[in-house]
């Protein structure tokens, strides 16, 4: 179709491009973190790539390097929030991907409240105290920007033997939501991506349980387990300037396990 001042003008192509910009990744040293980072890299920005193993973090900031990203290492125990306030001093990021965690497995009445303190003080507590750290300079800066959270099919529903863990990612769901309320008008976006099993080493325990295999098999519709792929293209869309609209939402990468 044409006008008479020529064609129709078509809508704008959204972009997943993040040029110019600054991401930071926690657990960026190894599976879905790790997987993050090579993507919004590829994307290009500039990744800041966080976590405690200092030998296996430099792997991954070398061989982004090698591939033509732009990344550097921070490594930091993001549970104590001493040193994570202390590392962050000074820094204003685009875009926070929070991929760090842990889990406790087994039944709940075996759980300790070591178990527990682990699993909420990473999972929930780091996550949130990450989160302030970097709205708040943000805020201080002027800028907009987008904090994405992996969370867990797991923050939907229950799971055998996950009942710390589970306390844990419904507890990050609430928060996004709550964080995306109090920020949205400073133009923060909160969201986060919730995967099925993702061949990862926290899973690995997992995988070789033949009866855990069975369940999984058993609710994950499209017949395949997640590979760290799938998950680290919702976070780069979730990230991008193509979801400016998306906030305080729960993005389910989990082949259809909790549609019924």
């Amino acid at each position: 179709m044409t006008t008479a001042t020529g064609p129709k003008p078509l809508p704008p192509v959204p972009s997943f491009r993040m040029d110019g910009k600054v991401a930071m990744v926690t657990g960026a040293s190894s599976g879905i973190g790790e997987g993050a980072a090579v993507a919004l890299a590829a994307a290009g920005a500039h990744v800041v790539c966080l976590a405690r193993r200092k030998d296996t973090l430099e792997e991954t900031v070398t061989a982004l390097k090698a591939a033509g990203g732009s990344a550097e290492a921070l490594a930091v125990d993001m549970a104590d929030l001493d040193a994570l306030e202390a590392a962050l001093q000074g820094r204003v990021f685009d875009v926070v991907v929070n991929s760090a965690g842990t889990a406790r497995l087994g039944p709940a009445e075996t759980m300790s409240a070591a178990d527990f303190d682990a699993v909420i003080g990473l999972n929930l507590r780091a996550a949130f105290f990450l989160s302030t750290l970097c709205a708040r300079a943000l805020m201080a800066a002027g800028r907009p920007g987008s904090i994405v959270h992996v969370s867990s099919q797991m923050g939907h529903v229950g799971g055998v033997d996950r009942a710390v863990y589970c306390a844990s990612k419904w507890g990050l769901e609430g928060m996004i939501r709550a964080m995306a309320l109090d920020w949205g008008a400073k133009g923060i976006r909160v969201n986060a991506v919730a995967p099925t099993f993702v061949r990862t080493p926290l899973t690995e325990p997992t995988f070789r349980d033949p009866a855990k295999r069975a369940w999984i098999d058993a609710n994950i519709r499209l017949d395949r387990v997640a590979e760290v792929g799938d998950v680290a293209a919702a976070i780069l869309y979730l990230a991008s300037d193509a979801a400016t609209m998306v906030t305080g939402t729960s993005l389910l990468v989990d082949g259809g396990w909790t549609a019924g």
